[in-house]
């Protein structure tokens, strides 16, 4: 997996070509803005042959800002000027990925560990208040393709600046509203997925029963299958 601080690049070769082989799937199933972006350190490749393996939605620029489409935080008009923007100026959307995987990092630890720790919760919060006390801009709110409304932030200045504000201001969300006693790890020590429990008793384990939750189902009865061979004996 990519480290938070590793030197990252704009535009991965294969776009570059007009073909992107190798993107990740994205699955949204956090039920928050920001725990989907938590997730975006395992979204999967989009070649059945390598369907099991992990890969990082921010292992470049292009493919940080299709998420951000997939997300509709960014309409195609923005995104296309904001790639325009990366091309131009490669150091400023360098340090763009950078800061995303910085952010994503500390709200990862908020998920997994924000309830249990203090210092935990005091470090998210030291970031996603340097995300929103850079941001200058305009919010707005804009009506989308299939007729329903979002609100959106037109960065004054730096283009790159107002990518991550959307998904601090999430997590804000989350903070303000006490939910994070509502935020899972997803029970199959495989999966990093986290999400939100937004059932009523507040017993959901799975980020995805039809992944996750299907494949504990399938363990658990080939474990009472083995156990109930295992006890036979058998007569003279």
């Amino acid at each position: 997996m990519t480290s938070p601080l590793a030197p990252p690049s704009v535009t991965s070769p294969s776009r570059t070509a007009g073909v992107d082989l190798d993107a990740p799937t994205f699955v949204f199933l956090g039920d928050r803005l920001w725990l989907d972006f938590v997730n975006t350190d395992d979204a999967r490749r989009a070649d059945a042959s390598s369907a099991a393996r992990r890969a990082d939605a921010l292992r470049d620029f292009d493919v940080f800002i299709d998420w951000l489409q997939s997300a509709s935080v960014l309409d195609t008009e923005r995104a296309t000027g904001i790639r325009r923007r990366a091309f131009q100026q490669p150091a400023g959307a360098a340090a763009a990925l950078v800061d995303a995987r910085r952010v994503r990092a500390a709200l990862r630890a908020l998920a997994e560990r924000g309830l249990q720790s203090a210092k935990t919760r005091a470090d998210a919060l030291a970031e996603i208040n340097r995300i929103l006390g850079r941001s200058a801009g305009t919010r707005r709110v804009e009506q989308r393709t299939d007729g329903t409304y979002a609100r959106t932030f037109v960065s004054v200045g730096d283009a790159f600046a107002g990518l991550m504000l959307p998904v601090v201001d999430s997590a804000a969300d989350s903070l303000i509203a006490g939910e994070l006693a509502r935020v899972r790890r997803c029970s199959d020590p495989r999966c990093p997925h986290v999400f939100i429990d937004t059932t009523k008793n507040g017993r959901r384990r799975w980020c995805d029963m039809a992944t996750c939750g299907n494949r504990a189902k399938a363990a658990r009865h080939r474990r009472r299958a083995r156990d109930g061979s295992s006890g036979l004996t058998i007569g003279p």
